[in-house]
């Protein structure tokens, strides 16, 4: 199995290869120069596998929610990838990625993903992760941080939304909090492991019928928003 991945839904923009559950990626914190940096990364580990784009079986990409441009920039990417290939696209939830980047990194297996919404709100998700990797996302939603709620303890918080709104939210979920990463950012490696899975299980899409999740009709051009 072969699939590429990319993510440019927040400041970070990455892209990872899996080959043979073999996994190479690259990662960089670049506001702003992701429609540049994403293609170059995407050429740069297709160039250092030996692989054209009509190798691989599919492309995953982080559909959002997240940075309007930010998601607009990588489903559009991922669809001229894809069609111009001729591969089917796997869409990813950003939150769900980072509940499982939250996983890898930290051992977290109940996950509150939020990231920064601008304008005093917050996208977040309850993530549940087993031992295999697998993610439940309960729902997603785009909220004041006092809306924010959680049944149970040990949760772990990550991604920008606790960096913006850590007492907020550190006082809304009170001992329910375990932990909190709040410079963890969804990864393409981890776009890539739910891809496979939801490839696996028959999710797939034509590049015409891939479409972002903004939660949000409204949205704020800030930094890469």
């Amino acid at each position: 199995m072969k699939l590429l991945a990319l993510d440019t839904s927040t400041e970070a923009c990455s892209v990872a290869l899996v080959i043979d559950g073999h996994c190479e990626e690259r990662f960089a914190l670049a506001p702003r120069e992701h429609a540049t940096l994403v293609l170059a990364m995407a050429e740069d580990l297709l160039a250092g596998a030996n692989l054209g784009l009509a190798q691989l079986d599919a492309l995953a990409f982080g559909r959002g929610p997240g940075a309007f441009t930010g998601v607009r920039i990588g489903v559009g990417v991922a669809q001229g990838l894809a069609f111009g290939a001729g591969l089917p696209l796997v869409p990813v939830s950003t939150l769900a990625a980072l509940a499982h980047t939250a996983w890898r990194v930290h051992g977290a297996a109940k996950v509150v993903a939020a990231l920064d919404a601008r304008m005093g709100e917050v996208y977040w998700a309850n993530c549940t992760v087993s031992g295999e990797g697998n993610v439940v996302v309960e729902a997603e939603r785009v909220s004041h941080p006092s809306d924010v709620t959680v049944s149970g303890e040990n949760w772990f918080g990550a991604g920008s939304g606790w960096a913006t709104y850590a007492a907020m939210l550190s006082e809304q979920l009170g001992v329910a909090l375990g932990a909190v990463d709040a410079k963890l950012y969804p990864h393409a490696q981890d776009v890539a492991a739910l891809g496979l899975c939801a490839f696996a299980a028959g999710v797939r899409v034509a590049p015409a019928q891939a479409q972002p999740v903004y939660l949000r009709d409204q949205v704020t051009h800030k930094g890469n928003s």
